[in-house]
């Protein structure tokens, strides 16, 4: 069709047609005089229809198709013949060119000007078709990547460039917007913001210059051939960050604050002088999203329940264990975001300090001028604490004072860099923290990983093969779940054709008892090993991992490659002497 029925009544249609009564349409008429919203959109904010149920009948009326984009196969040559700009003011994209016409996509098919203005803009005829508000704002994210951007900014910077011969004063001293370099790294933030990159990565390469972002945990690539301009963007993230542009023999570390898409990004960022430059990482923590609760960690209800009753206790040590990226900042912060009233005085020793929370006293440390976890902790038994949040056990000193803290009447938080629950406990000993210490002072210990969401948009069943269906033979008993029906992602859009998207957390807890607390001042890791698993409630992260799976929610994949490590040593026969130093395994 040339173009829409523009007369079309909606509201009174649906009356007609026993969609929603005449008092509802009352109801919504006068909503929209207050909010200016359109009259769809006040229907399914007051709940009148959904909608699902608005656009079917939408496109009904119009006889226009009605596009589920989730599961749309777009080409992104055919959506970028409209411009990000336009697209996201009329609420629109290009589905499809034909060779006569194109297929638009758009949230309000009866809004004559943007249909008028689409026309324009496009040279050939548009056929329309209605979509999700919802689900085109989230498409168009993905669609309009800044990929090509960084890519033509690139090439722009290398050329204002000459060899060895570039006006080092003026790249240090511009501030324009229209300046490259800054464009492109407003495209670069930009970009890792809309795909929610948690990490840029810049490395200067021989021939090439890769720029990786990190989504969901594992890295997705761009190479650009322009390798001088590297040097110029270290120049400038390292003004941002307040670093020595001078020093480029040394790693240096900063941070800085940016507004991208209407989001309060804090950057972290490294600098590595490798071969062929420095390599700078950045980690990028969104301030805008907000402190999270715990109830909103990802913990299942009965972890959580039991997680609560020992974030309560009045004193003692409560250990996250787990590597690096694995999400045991999150976890604190919303144990620390639950506790926080005005009746606690809480104390925060951090390197970095990631987040910002009011009426918490956060402390960083500077380890260069002596400001290190233990100078600063026993400085803070002075300030009258409650509750104390240790960054990071390092250690014998900073986790000796931990323990000493959490015995004298505070309740302490802390992480440590461990395998699992039951390691941790025993990495305690490897420090050289007395048994007795941890013995009394351990009241929990929760270990943690990240697996990957299988991509709800175009997940479908998984066979697992002959190798895969005898280990989940193994360990359905242990998950009490026989019938285990298995998902997988194709790859689609939204998921940028990796089949995932988001993550979710995998949890082992451990609440010590009197048995494994008597194996610690015994220091009898056997003991404690054997008393840990027989404890009431106790899960693996293996089994964790796996329950996830079962339910559809990971994969199977993503359950093996994050607990690989894990199986063997969970599943260690202690009723025997071990054949291997625990120590040296844990090292």
């Amino acid at each position: 069709m040339a173009s829409p029925k523009m007369k079309i009544r909606i509201g009174d249609l649906m009356v007609q047609d026993g969609v929603i009564t005449e008092q509802q349409l009352m109801d919504a008429l006068a909503r929209q005089k207050e909010t200016r919203q359109k009259l769809g959109r006040t229907l399914i904010s007051l709940g009148y229809v959904d909608e699902q149920q608005f656009l079917e009948f939408l496109a009904q009326q119009l006889s226009v198709p009605l596009v589920e984009l989730s599961h749309y196969n777009f080409n992104q040559q055919d959506v970028l013949r409209l411009s990000e700009t336009h697209a996201r003011r009329f609420r629109s994209i290009v589905l499809k060119e034909n060779p006569d016409h194109f297929l638009v996509g758009m949230s309000d098919p009866l809004d004559i000007f943007a249909f008028d203005e689409l026309q324009r803009l496009l040279p050939k005829t548009i056929e329309l078709a209605v979509v999700a508000e919802s689900q085109l704002l989230q498409t168009l994210d993905l669609m309009y990547r800044r990929t090509n951007d960084i890519d033509s900014l690139a090439d722009q910077l290398s050329e204002d460039i000459v060899e060895d011969s570039f006006d080092l004063s003026r790249l240090t001293a511009t501030d324009e917007m229209d300046a490259p370099v800054v464009r492109l790294l407003k495209s670069l933030f930009e970009d890792a913001v809309q795909v929610g990159a948690s990490d840029i990565h810049i490395e200067p390469d021989e021939h090439v210059l890769r720029i990786r972002q990190r989504v969901d945990g594992v890295l997705h690539e761009q190479v650009l051939k322009e390798t001088r301009i590297a040097s110029v963007l270290v120049l400038r993230l390292k003004l941002m960050a307040e670093l020595n542009i001078s020093e480029k023999r040394l790693p240096q570390d900063g941070r800085f604050n940016i507004t991208v898409k209407n989001h309060n990004v804090d950057v972290r960022i490294s600098t590595l002088p490798i071969q062929h430059g420095e390599s700078v990482v950045m980690r990028l923590l969104d301030q805008s999203a907000g402190m999270i609760g715990l109830d909103k960690a990802g913990l299942p209800a009965n972890l959580l329940a039991r997680m609560r009753r020992i974030i309560h206790e009045p004193h003692g040590l409560l250990l996250v264990t787990g590597p690096t990226g694995s999400g045991k900042t999150t976890t604190l912060y919303g144990a620390l975001n639950e506790l926080n009233d005005a009746s606690k005085k809480i104390i925060t020793v951090e390197d970095p300090v990631e987040y910002r929370l009011s009426r918490v006293n956060q402390v960083q440390v500077h380890p260069q001028i002596g400001l290190t976890f233990s100078k600063v902790l026993r400085s803070c038994l002075r300030q009258d604490p409650d509750i104390l949040l240790v960054g990071e056990i390092r250690d014998l000193e900073t986790a000796d004072i931990a323990m000493r803290a959490a015995m004298t009447g505070h309740f302490v938080l802390s992480t440590l860099h461990t395998n699992d629950a039951i390691s941790s406990a025993m990495r305690l000993v490897d420090i050289g923290v007395e048994g007795y210490l941890a013995g009394t002072a351990l009241r929990g210990i929760l270990a943690q990983r990240l697996v990957r969401r299988v991509c709800v948009n175009c997940k479908g069943s998984y066979a697992p093969n002959v190798q895969e269906q005898v280990w989940l033979d193994i360990k359905a008993e242990e998950l009490g779940s026989p019938a285990i029906e298995l998902q997988q992602g194709k790859g689609c859009t939204y998921c940028n054709n990796t089949g995932y998207k988001g993550r979710i957390g995998i949890f082992e807890l451990l609440e010590i008892n009197d048995s494994m607390a008597d194996a610690l001042r015994r220091n009898d890791n056997s003991a404690f090993a054997k008393a840990a698993r027989e404890s009431d409630g106790y899960q693996p992260l293996v089994i964790s991992a796996l329950a996830l799976a079962a339910k559809g929610i990971t994969s199977l994949e993503e359950v093996f490659r994050v607990t690989e490590q894990l199986d063997e040593s969970a599943y260690i026969d202690t009723t025997e002497p071990p054949q291997v130093d625990n120590h040296l395994e844990l090292e």
